[in-house]
C-alpha cells in the first residue's frame, strides 16, 4: 500500500510567522504568553507549551504586568493593544500580514459607508478570533454574515460594502456577492472587495484533485480549526472514504481494509511533522511504506 503526504498541506505563512516568533522568544529564555491558542491545533499548542509558551485570555492581563504577550496570526482589535499598554505588557505582534491589511481595509470601508449612509458586511464566522479583530477596528456596527440566509439582516435600500474573513470559501463569497447584487435597490451602490487569502483558498481546488487519487484519505486537523472544517468537507465531497483525526492515536485499522493507497493532508493550522507522524503510524498499522 502506498502512503503519500500532500506537499501543499500544512501551515500557511501567517501561522509560520507566529510560531517562529514564539520559538525565537522562548529560545532566548523569555516567558511568553499567547493571547488565545497560537494555532487551532491542540497537538502543536502542546508542543509549544512544552517549550514554555502559556495560553492566556484578556482577563489575565492584570496578572501579567510587565510580561511578554504574543498576538497570534488572527490579529486583535486596537482595544487589545491599548489594554496591553495600560498593563505595561511587551507585545510580540504576529498578526498575519494578510489579516493586518484587511484590518486597514475595514477601517477605510467603514469610513466610506459612513459618508453615504451604507453598511459594511463581512462574510465570516461570528466569534472567530479574526472576525472579532476585524469588527473591533471600528466603533460603528459591522454586519457579519455566515450564510445566504443571514443577508436578511442587510438593508438593501442602502449602499453595501462586502468584505470577507481571509479564510472563507471563494465559492460562498461569490454566491454572497451575486445575491447582494440581485437584491440591491441600486446595484451601482454595491462595493465588493475580495479579501480572501489565495494561499488558503487555492488549497480547495488542489485538494479536490489530490483526494481523488487515493482509496482512503486521512485529513489531519485540530477540532477548533474553521479552515480545517471547510477543507475536510472538500475531501469528503470528492472521496467518501475520507476521515479526520487530530493525531495518530485516532486512526482506526478498519479504515484501511481493501486499501491500496492513502493520501494524507491537513489544514493551514496542521504542522508537517504531525502529518508525518500520522503517515508513520499508518505504515506500522498496515505494514506499508510512506512517500
Amino acid at each position: 500500500m502506498k502512503i503519500e503526504i500532500d506537499d501543499k498541506s500544512g501551515f500557511c505563512f501567517g501561522v509560520v510567522k507566529a510560531i517562529t516568533k514564539a520559538e525565537e522568544s522562548l529560545a532566548s529564555g523569555e516567558k511568553v504568553y499567547s493571547l488565545g491558542d497560537i494555532v487551532h491545533n491542540r497537538v502543536e499548542v502542546q508542543r509549544l507549551e512544552s517549550l514554555g509558551l502559556e495560553t492566556v485570555s484578556h482577563a489575565d492581563f492584570l496578572q501579567l504586568i510587565g510580561r511578554t504577550v504574543l498576538i497570534r496570526a488572527h490579529g486583535e482589535p486596537p482595544s487589545t493593544y491599548e489594554l496591553a499598554q495600560r498593563h505595561r505588557l511587551k507585545v510580540i505582534d504576529a498578526t498575519c500580514p494578510v489579516v493586518a491589511h484587511l484590518q486597514k481595509v475595514v477601517v477605510e470601508a467603514h469610513r466610506k459607508m459612513q459618508e453615504c449612509g451604507g453598511q459594511v458586511v463581512i462574510l465570516g464566522k461570528r466569534g472567530h478570533a479574526e472576525v472579532v479583530g476585524l469588527t473591533g477596528q471600528v466603533a460603528g456596527d459591522t454586519l457579519v454574515v455566515e450564510r445566504l440566509e443571514d443577508l436578511d439582516t442587510v438593508d438593501f435600500s442602502r449602499p453595501v460594502y462586502l468584505l470577507s474573513q481571509t479564510t472563507q470559501s471563494l465559492e460562498l463569497f461569490d454566491r454572497m456577492k451575486e445575491e447582494i447584487l440581485r437584491r440591491a435597490a441600486d446595484p451601482a451602490k454595491i462595493t465588493v472587495h475580495d479579501t480572501i487569502c489565495r494561499q488558503v483558498s487555492n488549497r480547495n481546488p488542489h485538494l479536490q484533485e489530490f483526494v481523488r487519487r487515493f482509496d482512503v484519505v486521512i485529513f489531519v486537523c485540530g477540532r477548533k480549526s474553521s479552515n480545517g472544517k471547510v477543507l475536510y468537507q472538500t475531501c469528503l465531497a470528492h472521496n467518501p472514504r475520507s476521515y479526520t483525526v487530530e493525531d495518530e492515536t485516532e486512526l482506526q485499522p478498519a479504515w484501511f481494509d481493501n486499501c491500496r493507497s492513502v493520501g494524507i493532508c491537513g489544514a493551514t493550522s496542521t504542522p508537517k511533522w504531525l502529518m508525518q507522524r500520522v503517515a508513520e503510524n499508518i505504515a506500522r498499522l498496515t505494514g506499508s511504506v510512506t512517500e
